[in-house]
């Protein structure tokens, strides 16, 4: 079968692909598997590595500050 990838084949998969997708859809599919390998070898990095904890949240103000005292009426 030999080499699949040889410097012809490659040449007829680009021809191939100019004229099924346009010259101005090219770059944009380029961009997107760019970006689609880049997500992808982060997320594996991120299975590899522990998990960080989550962050503290603090209380806001307004949480922390007791109910006023119920009033009570004098006869």
């Amino acid at each position: 079968m030999g080499d699949l990838l040889q410097p012809w084949h490659l040449m007829v998969l680009a021809v191939v692909a100019f004229l099924l997708f346009g010259a101005k859809r090219l770059p944009e599919l380029g961009k997107g598997l760019g970006e689609g390998l880049k997500g992808f070898r982060e997320g594996i990095r991120g299975i590899s590595d522990p998990a960080p904890a989550p962050p503290v949240q603090q209380q806001t103000a307004a949480a922390q500050v007791p109910a006023p005292p119920a009033q009570v009426e004098q006869k």
